[in-house]
């Protein structure tokens, strides 16, 4: 492995600190966008589920106790 190669007679602290450092500095904006469009989308999931489960109640409790007719009204 070429990475190898690249770390060998540094200190530990260089490989295992200041190069994650590195790398959250310069792409921490990606990462951040990243999560936040994740977070956001579940949101919008979880909001649509609990907005058609609640159609599902409200049409079912109206329409199963106003009508007494057949159900192949429909």
């Amino acid at each position: 492995m070429a990475g190898k190669g690249i770390f060998t007679g540094l200190p530990w602290w260089v490989t295992w600190v200041v190069v994650p450092v590195i790398l959250i500095v310069v792409f921490g904006g990606l990462i951040a966008s990243a999560l936040h469009f994740l977070i956001g989308l579940l949101f919008k999931v979880l909001i649509a589920a609990a907005l058609i489960a609640g159609v599902i109640y409200l049409v079912r409790r109206f329409t199963g106790s106003s009508s007494s007719s057949s159900k192949t009204d429909w």
